[in-house]
Order: structure tokens, then C-alpha cells, then sequence
């Protein structure tokens, strides 16, 4: 315990600026928390990027068709999807650092498991037990950044540890490529395994213990699980979420190899492709988080998906790399923009309904049904037509789910 405030005073002293939001500022007791789960995700989502764009091409060349290198993408959102809501559940009842350890350690098993797979089912069921420990990471984080943000700063707060995702995000995939260049793909794996160490680490020394989690104290009574789903706003975010992360999958999954045989990219230039939407997205999560705070939410967040939209539909007609490096610009930009709006919305009605993890579980439900599902219909739409179909299929997706955001929302405003 002395270790952890001795360390904790000059490391939040040192990036006390950042967490600033006009006069608004994370609590003080609560900036050392903060900046450690910045870190954690931050290094731990880098060594999955690494990875990430480089799964298509390793698992084509073992042979894989369209559908089995969406299974390798869909078997992560599909455990992740069934543990979700009893990860997220008991992280409101019993704390919230026990599962990120949990989750760590099964990330950092899982990157040596890939070094030894050698087929196509392996990495699928490797992927598999990798979604169980996402499973344990993603919304239980989430869920504790959320408790620690002030009333009013949702935008700001969200945005800046948005950032730390979308950062490791951009940064992983320029890595991973040229990683697998200058050495080999077991040389990317590794990478994972240890950053997914270091963020382990990070935990284990910096996190204060369960005793002295206030969250725990704030969630003892149960809520029911009717009263978290049965709600129109959360709907709405609810099927924006799924939507982006359907296109999502789909970039991930299917752009490098549609980059690599189209156009005879490189490693590092596929890496650079996938880098570029999410580094966009990264860059404006800070200023849209502040804007977010300050105007309409939904209006930004029907103007971002709206740019995503056409991003995504974008790589169907490219002729260049070039056309495809705009592509993924104007998606990021559409993320960009909406994102933070989306997620400090989540805050503000898991804080509503006194269920912050149950909530933050709920919408990265609709994260993994999304990757899930995007990736399974665009595999397919590769398989029976072409693998530039997969795109058109992501813009049904992204439409779909914007226009299902501002129909719900509407309702929930007449029904008020």
C-alpha cells in the first residue's frame, strides 16, 4: 500500500494537465487509477494490434477460405459475447481488479499458443479462449473510468481514455507490420505476449487493492437485469455500437487481404492502411470528447456515422492504395466524432441506473456481436461474389445502425 501511493503522487503530478476539462479535473485520489488504466489498455491493446492485421494473411496462407478467416475474427466476439454480461455483473458486486488481472494473464497465455498453432482450427479456438479474457478487460475498465469521471465531464473523460485504445490501436498495426518483415510472424506474437506482461505488471503495482476500491462500496444492492436492457436511449447506443464495430471487423478481416491481393501491398504498408483510421479516430477523441460535453450528442453522433458510412464503402471503388488510404481516413474521422459522444452517453446511463458494469458489458456485447456478424456476412459475400463486396456490406450495416440510433432516441423523447 505504501509502494502504491508513493508512486502514485509524482506519476499524477506529472500528467496532471492532461486529465484537465476546463475546471473540471479527475479527482485528485482518483488521477493515479486513471493514468494506470490508460497504461494497462494502452500497452496491452498495442500487442493485439500487432497481430490483428497480420491473422487474415497468416491464416490464408494455411488455407483458409473467406468464411474460416471471419471464424478466426468471430470465435473472439463470440466467447466474448457469452461472458460479457457475467463478467461485467460481477465486477458491480465483487470489484473490479481481480477480473483485470484475470484477463491479463489469459492474454499473455494466449500469445504464446499462437507461436505453436499451426492450423486453422487452432487459431480459432485460440481466438476463442483470447475473448474470454477480453471478456475480463475491455468493459470492466471502461466501467471503472466511468465511476471515477466527474458529473459533466462524461465527454472529456471518455474521450481522453478512448485515446490509449485508439492510439495502441494505430500503433500495433505499423508494428505488427513491420515486425513480420524485418523478422517473422512467431517475432509478432512474442511482441504480444510480452506488452500483454507489461500491462500485467502495471496492474499488479499500480491498481490499489480491493479493499480499497470505492466502486465496490457503491454497488452492493442488485440490480436487475430487466431494468439495465429495457431502456430505448440504451438501445440506441446499443445498435450505433454494433454497427461501427460491424465495420470494424470488416477492415480488420478483410481490407489487408484485399490490400495484399488487389494491390500487392507489403506488410508494413497493409499495417499502415489499418493504422491510419483508427490513428485518425485516436487524434480526435480529446476535442470531440470536450465538444461532446458541450453540444448535442446525438447530432454528432449522426454526423459521424454518416462519414463512416461512405468510408466504409469507399474501398469497393478503389483503383490505388491511395483510394484506399482516404477510405479509412473518412471512416476514422466518422469514429472520431462519434465515439466519445456514444460512450459518455453510456456513462451517464450507467450511472442512471446504478449499474456501470452491467452497462459498459452491454455495449461491448454489441462490440463483439458486431465484429462477429461483420465479419461472418462479409466472408461470405467474398466467398459467393468477391472480396471487394464486403465493403458495400459494411455501409448496409453502418446506415442501418445510424438511422436505428435517431429513430430510437426519438422515441425514448416522446415516450418522456
Amino acid at each position: 500500500m505504501d509502494l502504491f501511493y508513493a508512486i502514485k503522487e509524482p506519476v499524477s503530478f506529472l500528467f496532471a494537465k492532461i486529465l484537465r476539462n476546463g475546471n473540471r479535473i479527475i479527482p485528485s485520489d482518483q488521477k493515479g487509477v486513471f493514468l494506470t488504466l490508460f497504461f494497462i489498455i494502452f500497452t496491452t491493446v498495442t500487442g493485439v494490434g500487432i497481430v490483428v492485421p497480420l491473422l487474415p494473411i497468416y491464416a490464408n496462407d494455411l488455407g483458409a477460405t473467406g468464411f474460416y478467416v471471419a471464424m478466426i475474427f468471430g470465435s473472439f466476439s463470440l466467447s466474448r459475447t457469452f461472458l460479457l454480461p457475467f463478467f461485467g455483473r460481477l465486477s458491480d458486486q465483487k470489484g473490479r481488479k481481480p477480473f483485470i488481472l484475470a484477463g491479463l494473464a489469459t492474454y499473455a497465455l494466449v500469445s504464446v499458443a499462437f507461436v505453436y498453432s499451426t492450423s486453422v482450427e487452432g487459431l480459432i479456438f485460440i481466438r476463442f479462449i483470447q475473448g474470454a479474457g477480453s471478456a475480463m478487460i475491455m468493459p470492466v475498465v471502461q466501467a471503472y473510468v466511468g465511476e471515477i469521471t466527474p458529473e459533466g465531464s462524461e465527454g472529456y473523460s471518455m474521450g481522453l481514455f478512448n485515446l490509449s485504445m485508439f492510439l495502441s490501436l494505430s500503433l500495433g498495426p505499423v508494428m505488427g507490420g513491420f515486425i513480420h518483415d524485418l523478422w517473422s510472424m512467431d517475432a509478432a506474437f512474442v511482441c504480444m505476449g510480452l506488452l500483454s506482461s507489461l500491462g500485467l505488471g502495471l496492474c499488479l503495482v499500480f491498481l490499489p487493492p480491493l479493499s480499497m476500491e470505492k466502486i465496490r462500496l457503491k454497488n452492493k444492492t442488485h440490480v436487475p437485469w430487466a431494468r439495465v436492457i429495457k431502456d430505448w436511449e440504451l438501445g440506441a447506443l446499443v445498435s450505433f455500437r454494433y454497427a461501427y464495430t460491424a465495420c470494424i471487423g470488416i477492415i480488420w478481416c478483410f481490407l489487408p487481404l484485399f490490400a495484399n491481393r488487389e494491390f500487392g501491398l507489403s506488410g508494413s504498408r497493409v499495417g499502415f492502411l489499418v493504422m491510419l483510421g483508427v490513428f485518425v479516430s485516436g487524434i480526435l477523441q480529446l476535442p470531440m470528447g470536450y465538444a461532446a460535453d458541450r453540444m448535442n450528442k446525438k447530432i454528432l453522433v449522426g454526423i459521424g456515422g454518416a462519414f463512416s458510412t461512405l468510408g466504409i464503402l469507399l474501398p469497393f471503388f478503389a483503383a490505388s492504395f491511395y483510394d484506399l488510404l482516404f477510405a479509412v481516413t473518412l471512416f476514422g474521422i466518422g469514429g472520431g466524432i462519434a465515439m466519445p459522444a456514444i460512450t459518455a452517453l453510456a456513462v451517464i446511463k450507467g450511472d442512471e441506473k446504478k449499474a456501470m458494469g452491467s452497462v459498459m458489458a452491454v455495449m461491448t456485447v454489441a462490440h463483439s456481436l458486431g465484429m462477429l456478424t461483420g465479419s461472418l456476412l462479409a466472408g461470405l459475400a467474398m466467398d459467393f461474389f468477391s472480396l471487394k463486396f464486403a465493403f458495400p456490406c459494411g455501409m448496409v450495416f453502418m446506415a442501418t445502425g445510424t438511422i436505428t440510433f435517431l429513430l430510437l432516441l426519438n422515441h425514448q423523447a416522446q415516450t418522456d
